[in-house]
């Protein structure tokens, strides 16, 4: 029961008409009363006699109504009033997207032809027990019966198209040799096909089918979001836990990380931080935000720390997607360099003439210049010092790859080179890598 029905139970009369019967001047004494009631509820506690005019408004009091006022504003230290806004909002946000939008993120399961292995029985000293009168003995041993195929993983997708384009992470359908079956928040199955692997940025398009349109996502400008904005991942955690919500904030933007496992490792950059809960099998998932827009990839989680995950931002996804749809693959415009990027550090232990550019330098396996490459024909050599990509000072937070990524194959560029302590200007065109 609410405070407003308990004190209308205990009430057996209207004060109006008894008031109305005692006379104006009781009227008046009524109404001086309520003001200091009135009064000292504000000092004492702001907005909290709003509850009191909701009820006396909701009489039929027509001398009060003219002084009741119909909203009620806080106010704070700094002396601006500013309008209560229940936490309500924000969840019935987070619930609304959940809601809508689950029935397109999906379950990735990752299944495998693994060797069926069996146990049987047998002697250590087989064809020797009557030759030597050893006695019988059966020891366990192991051996392959052929193969079974088996679930070996599991990662999060979610739906792009409405003819069943889905878009997720790169290492979670990143095994030719391996089947993949996607499972939809209802519990539908369906074999899904790789369309394309991105082969520098950690995503994936695969494709699954039926003659009914899928329910699709929302995909968002992710360069307008905001460090402290609300978010919400939403993916297979654990590979076991279907359709799982977390919430959160972003806590960082432009993060550059080492992502990786089973031995291979590969670096991103760009990528946005939340403290979201982001586990194994979210992988691939959307990160939306309160609009119900996807504004990131769920990528990546730091293992030594909690509630730090990664995500890619939607606007990389954009391109990849635009590509697969019209050519079908996913393609990157190349330089073709091995390159360390320079600052006070590098600078000091190379006793190199500059802090900032990009050092072509070849390492053991791997030249400084890729033979055929658009580096080697612009005439690029080793020990080289690229400070400037089209017309881009190269830094430490504006490095050569993210410069390159900006253009598209067969794009020409100038770029300004140091050798041997002169500059000189060389125009390379652009190669093309899947």
């Amino acid at each position: 029961m609410s405070m407003y029905d308990l004190n209308k139970s205990e009430t057996s009369a209207d004060p109006i008409p008894l008031a109305a019967k005692k006379g104006r001047g009781f009227i008046w004494f009524l109404f001086a009363l309520i003001l200091l009631a009135l009064a000292a509820g504000f000092i004492a506690g702001g907005s909290y006699y709003k509850p009191a005019l909701d009820y006396l408004r909701s009489k039929n009091i027509g001398l009060l109504r003219e002084f009741l006022p119909e909203t009620v504003n806080t106010v704070p230290a700094s002396g601006q009033p500013v309008n209560y806004e229940p936490q309500t909002t924000q969840e019935q946000a987070v619930v609304n997207v959940v809601k809508e939008y689950s029935p397109a993120v999906v379950s990735i399961i990752i299944s495998k032809n693994v060797p069926v292995v069996e146990e049987y029985n047998a002697s250590p000293f087989q064809g020797f027990e009557e030759f030597f009168n050893l006695p019988q003995m059966k020891v366990p041993q192991y051996r392959q019966n052929g193969t079974q195929l088996q679930e070996v993983g599991g990662g999060s997708g979610f739906i792009i198209s409405s003819d069943g384009m889905i878009l997720t992470n790169r290492h979670v359908v990143s095994d030719d040799q391996a089947e993949y079956t996607v499972y939809t928040q209802d519990g539908q199955k369906y074999p899904a096909k790789v369309l394309a692997r991105d082969s520098i940025q950690d995503l994936a398009v695969i494709k699954i089918e039926r003659p009914e349109p899928f329910l699709t996502v929302k995909l968002g400008d992710s360069s307008k979001i905001q460090t402290g904005q609300t978010v919400i991942a939403i993916g297979n955690a654990l590979g076991e836990f279907t359709n799982t919500v977390s919430v959160g904030v972003i806590s960082g933007l432009s993060r550059t990380i080492t992502a990786g496992g089973s031995g291979a490792s590969e670096t991103l950059e760009n990528i946005i931080q939340t403290d979201a809960a982001i586990n194994e099998g979210n992988s691939g998932g959307p990160l939306f935000n309160l609009k119900g827009e996807v504004i990131g990839v769920n990528t990546a989680m730091a293992g030594n720390a909690q509630s730090i995950g990664f995500a890619i931002p939607a606007d990389v996804a954009v391109r990849d997607i635009d590509q697969v749809k019209s050519t079908g693959k996913i393609t990157y415009p190349f330089l073709g360099v091995n390159y360390v990027p320079i600052d006070d550090a590098v600078q000091k232990e190379k006793g190199l003439p500059v802090n900032y550019g990009a050092l072509i330098s070849g390492t053991q396996g791997s030249p400084a210049v890729v033979a055929g490459s658009a580096a080697e024909k612009a005439g690029l050599k080793d020990k080289d010092i690229i400070l400037e990509f089209a017309g881009e000072k190269i830094t430490k937070t504006n490095s050569l790859s993210s410069m390159i990524l900006k253009h598209s194959p067969l794009d020409k560029v100038n770029l300004k080179v140091m050798r041997e302590g002169h500059t000189i200007i060389l125009e390379a065109v652009l190669g093309e890598r899947q």
